[in-house]
């Protein structure tokens, strides 16, 4: 293993990260068909039919008598996945990193449209970072710690992934609150994914089996996993997906766990795979929407 300096660690020999100045931009959804009108900092798509909504779980229908406005996020990149350019993804872990692996293999099989160019974690030892070394992606170690003391500071960890790239961060049970600096750096472009219905057991304190056990004594008749985006606070993000299992009678917290973990699998994965499409489109109210692979107007 050879070393990049303080904060990295990889089987590949890689550049020395440096900091550089790169423009970022919001994206803006491969769809074209619908009238657009240029606002200061995004384009507003303005439909002439109500469209309907879908709850990709519990199938709810939300209709608008007046058509519905909705915000997408505007992109010097517009055709990427068009032209056959994968996203670049970064994905922050803790612990052993199944979710990470889910991602990792679906992009190698095609089922994503990105490539994980770097894996960020505060252990350098998790199971995450040694399926990382074992894929030749570079580990980056965050924040600076006693335990890590190779770790970068927030302003280094930005320029690091500025330096590979990076268009989405997906934090895949990644323990620590992320920096300002980032967030900002990257608007609109960090995922993360909880093991509850969000808002319902989310914030400080709730993570892991913690989770799980505080559902199952609340009497919560179901559970599942949420996908939202990340502000600076924990699990406030606005939510993208949702998936429901039911909490059964006789479960344990270890029982309710696999089995969200199961969801959690499958609907990142969709997930990832919807932002890498550019199909993520922002509803005027803000709300983020899941079009439709096979029908652009349907959103979940």
């Amino acid at each position: 293993m050879q070393s990049l300096g303080p904060g990295f660690c990889t089987s590949l020999k890689l550049p020395v990260i440096r900091n550089t100045q790169d423009s970022l931009f919001l994206r803006r959804p491969s769809f074209c068909s619908h009238s657009l009108a240029r606002t200061s900092d995004c384009l507003s798509l303005r439909t002439q039919n109500p469209l309907a909504f879908r709850g990709s779980c519990l199938n709810n229908r939300l209709e608008s008598g007046s058509g519905v406005a909705i915000v997408a996020s505007l992109s010097s990149e517009g055709e990427d996945a068009k032209h056959g350019v994968k996203k670049k993804l970064a994905v922050f872990v803790s612990g052993g990193g199944s979710n990470f692996q889910s991602i990792h293999e679906a992009c190698v099989a095609g089922s994503v449209h990105g490539e994980v160019v770097a894996l960020v974690t505060n252990k350098g030892g998790c199971g995450g970072a040694v399926y990382a070394r074992d894929n030749d992606i570079p580990v980056v170690l965050f924040p600076r710690t006693k335990e890590e003391p190779n770790g970068l500071f927030a302003s280094d960890l930005v320029a690091a992934l500025r330096r590979y790239e990076v268009d989405f961060i997906l934090l895949a049970g990644y323990l620590k609150l992320i920096p300002v600096e980032l967030i900002q750096a990257y608007p609109k472009s960090i995922l993360n994914i909880h093991p509850s219905l969000l808002p319902a057991f989310g914030g400080k304190g709730y993570f892991g089996m913690k989770v799980h056990k505080a559902v199952i004594a609340s009497g919560a008749r179901y559970s599942g996993p949420t996908i939202h985006f990340v502000d600076e606070h924990y699990d406030t993000g606005r939510i993208l997906a949702q998936s429901v299992v039911p909490v059964l009678a006789s479960d344990t917290a270890e029982e309710l766990a696999a089995r969200v973990l199961k969801e959690e699998h499958r609907l990142y994965v969709e997930a990832v795979a919807a932002i890498c499409q550019e199909r993520i489109v922002w509803r005027e109210d803000g709300i983020p929407l899941i079009q439709s692979i096979d029908n652009p107007n349907l959103y979940s």
